[in-house]
């Protein structure tokens, strides 16, 4: 009875945020265009560097006979690296762009489908909760191996909403394995969680798959039932599940799990490759 009464409690608060949240999301967006300008001007000048250091390797070719081999050797080996450092930047301000669309894109609240490579957006998305994870706790480790098919497809979906359901799925397995992990007894165990995307047929299915506590069947039951969750008070709301199947479910898509207890969890999504 006393859980019960937490839990509403819980919830009431979690309700009067609400309004702040509206408030926040605002804010939100209105911070996210202001940092797309900068970030514009960041990838567009490192591919601008970039093209004037394949012109300064180019001029510098044509005047080789003016420098010894070992100064060759050296100019060559800096331009290598200010590439490398060009791409680099290149690389994270397009991740960091890719964030603040996705935050312009929840503060819409439009639920819009757009064509999307799958790839970029788990990848991007299971990296985030990993750290999200690793911000609140800091001897938190697991072993992440991605393994991506070729040639699927942009698929259309609602970024937002997908992101949220591959958060949710991420950050789940997180909590397993790491409470897998605080099981001194156990003996020698490496925290592992698997990620596979490959297209079948008419369909893309995502895989994620943890080496955690798993799940005794009565849990399996109650999976997606709005409120349910095995967590401790205030460390999960037990919508997870329940909001990220109503997400596959938007998407035309299924959801299924397989689960062993004290050995693995393994969640697949399906989503037609036409919607």
């Amino acid at each position: 009875m006393n859980e019960l009464k937490e839990r509403i409690d819980y919830l009431e608060k979690q309700l009067k945020r609400q309004d702040k949240l509206a408030s926040l999301g605002m804010l939100s967006a209105g911070i996210a265009h202001e940092i797309q300008n900068p970030l514009n001007f960041v990838i567009n000048f490192s591919k601008l560097s970039s093209k004037l250091l394949s012109e300064m390797e180019e001029i510098l070719e044509e005047a080789g006979d003016l420098f010894t081999d070992e100064s060759k050797d050296e100019f060559q080996e800096i331009m290598d690296d200010l590439k490398g450092n060009m791409q680099k930047i290149e690389e994270n301000g397009n991740r960091a762009s890719s964030i603040v669309r996705g935050i312009l894109s929840y503060s819409r609240g439009k639920d819009e489908l757009i064509p999307t490579d799958l790839q970029q957006l788990i990848h991007e998305y299971i990296w985030l909760s990993y750290h999200a994870v690793r911000a609140n706790n800091k001897s938190f480790n697991v072993t992440i191996q991605e393994n991506y098919g070729t040639d699927i497809p942009l698929v259309r979906v609602i970024p937002q909403d997908l992101s949220r359901a591959v958060i949710n799925l991420m950050n789940n397995a997180c909590y397993a394995v790491f409470a897998r992990a605080k099981r001194a007894s156990e003996g020698p165990y490496v925290p592992t969680i698997k990620i596979d995307l490959r297209q079948e047929g008419d369909w893309v299915k995502l895989t994620l798959e943890d080496n955690g506590t798993g799940m005794p069947a009565e849990v399996l039951e109650k999976l997606y039932t709005p409120f349910f969750t095995t967590k401790p008070v205030g460390e999960g709301t037990g919508l997870g599940l329940s909001l990220t199947k109503s997400i596959v479910e938007k998407h035309k898509g299924e959801i299924q799990v397989e689960t062993e207890e004290n050995l693995f969890t393994r969640f697949t999504i399906s989503i037609p490759v036409t919607q």
